[in-house]
């Protein structure tokens, strides 16, 4: 058995939509962040997005373990031209009320649908965990990267996956097994 670790990054604060803005993490809570580095498997290897917001979460919990280079697939969802929007500000409401209730192939202007930030995070973590076959592995990434791969270990649909909560500085914890992945905690804050 492995385990796959999804982390989401430290609190940004922003009250917009924030994908592919490299906006920093708070990383004040020092207990939070201890707690969470002891939780995690200590022989595991660390890998996360390439945005400063969970390079800067992995370092934070990293300690004694292997780091794995930054990879930009495991990035949020490209909110194209809602990034940095406040949900009332989008122009087209019909289109991101759409992008929310039927998530699949729908995408704001210039971004990306759900399906395709599926189809990218899905790629980049079978691609490390088939890279390193005998190791656990912590993934630093954001809400949208996490639910796809929760999304994928429960069979959901989409819109289910919407419907579970992921913190900040939460672990997802997936067991991978000869017979699959299995769920063994969801949105857990140490």
């Amino acid at each position: 058995m492995r385990r796959l670790c999804l982390v989401r990054h430290g609190p940004t604060h922003a009250k917009t939509m924030v994908g592919w803005s490299d906006l920093p993490a708070d990383l004040s809570d020092h207990d939070a962040i201890a707690r969470l580095a002891e939780h995690l498997p200590a022989d595991a290897l660390v890998i996360s997005s390439d945005l400063s917001r969970a390079v800067a979460t992995a370092d934070a919990i990293q300690g004694a373990r292997t780091r794995l280079p930054h990879d930009p697939d495991l990035r949020e969802m490209n909110f194209g031209d809602w990034e940095l929007q406040r949900f009332d500000e989008v122009e087209d409401q019909e289109t991101y009320r759409a992008f929310w209730e039927h998530p699949g192939d729908v995408k704001p202007p210039n971004g990306e649908s759900w399906h395709e930030l599926e189809a990218r995070v899905g790629k980049a973590v079978d691609a490390a965990l088939a890279a390193h076959p005998d190791k656990d592995l912590i993934v630093v990434a954001h809400f949208g990267a996490i639910l796809t791969q929760l999304q994928r270990s429960e069979k959901l649909t989409a819109y289910e996956a919407f419907g579970h909560k992921i913190d900040n500085l939460s672990v997802t914890e997936i067991d991978i097994t000869k017979t699959g992945w299995h769920t063994k905690a969801i949105n857990h804050t140490p």
